[in-house]
């Protein structure tokens, strides 16, 4: 099975990154069209040079990759994808071959955390618009795909787990709830910049407060965001 997990920054991504990782029968991939992305777009993300030189500029042969052979041997193959990435000319086709996992978070947690990484971001940046577009040609590939809520999964990593697997056809594995603290060698080189609060873990973080109330252009960007994120939530497990 190869799973393609889709979320925006900022939303659990890694951690779950880490939970199919820390399974058995997993191989992992950390945001394969990171570097294609960049090229194609001419954005100044942190890390830009060390990310270009990383990871393969070619969309077309990340994709070849993704449907190749799994690494280490494994049986399945889990990749962690930033709905962003897939800008116009990006391939998309391969998706045909991939269980298709939409993975969500409010967007006012996600424009405060992101907020606090990279400033001038606006809706392209944050992948709600993207996230609904790409869930929309997963349905015209005749899947179904799942949702699941990064909310969810915090409140009760172990059944929201459980149901997640159930979904897609797998077993559980009491592995998936921890991780070493630390990091995985499946990062990408960005990592130093993003992952510091999840290498500081090792599991899930408990459930979350109150959403945080955002004001200026913030909150402008929370009320563009917002009627993506509550139609794809409508629908998750």
């Amino acid at each position: 099975m190869r799973i393609a997990m889709w979320s925006g920054p900022r939303n659990l991504s890694t951690a779950m990154m880490y939970s199919f990782a820390s399974r058995s029968d997993f191989a992992v991939v950390d945001e394969p069209f990171y570097a294609a992305y960049l090229r194609m777009t001419g954005l100044g993300h942190p890390m830009r040079d060390q990310i270009l030189a990383s990871q393969s500029q070619d969309p077309e042969e990340v994709a070849r990759a993704l449907l190749g052979s799994v690494p280490a041997g494994k049986p399945h193959f889990y990749q962690k994808h930033m709905t962003q990435h897939m800008v116009p000319g990006m391939p998309r086709d391969w998706m045909a071959e991939v269980a298709n996992v939409f993975l969500i978070r409010h967007p006012a947690r996600v424009i405060a955390s992101f907020g606090a990484k990279w400033d001038g971001f606006g809706l392209d940046d944050i992948g709600f618009t993207q996230q609904n577009e790409l869930f929309d040609y997963s349905r015209t590939l005749g899947q179904n795909p799942v949702v699941i809520d990064s909310a969810d999964i915090r409140r009760d990593p172990e059944g929201m787990l459980k149901r997640l697997c159930t979904a897609v056809g797998l077993d559980f594995e009491p592995a998936m709830l921890r991780w070493p603290e630390g990091g995985n060698p499946a990062d990408g080189v960005w990592a130093a910049h993003w992952y510091g609060a999840v290498h500081g873990s090792t599991g899930f973080a408990p459930a979350e407060g109150d959403l945080p109330v955002l004001e200026g252009e913030a909150a402008e960007l929370l009320e563009q965001a917002l009627s993506h994120y509550e139609r794809l939530a409508a629908l998750k497990l």
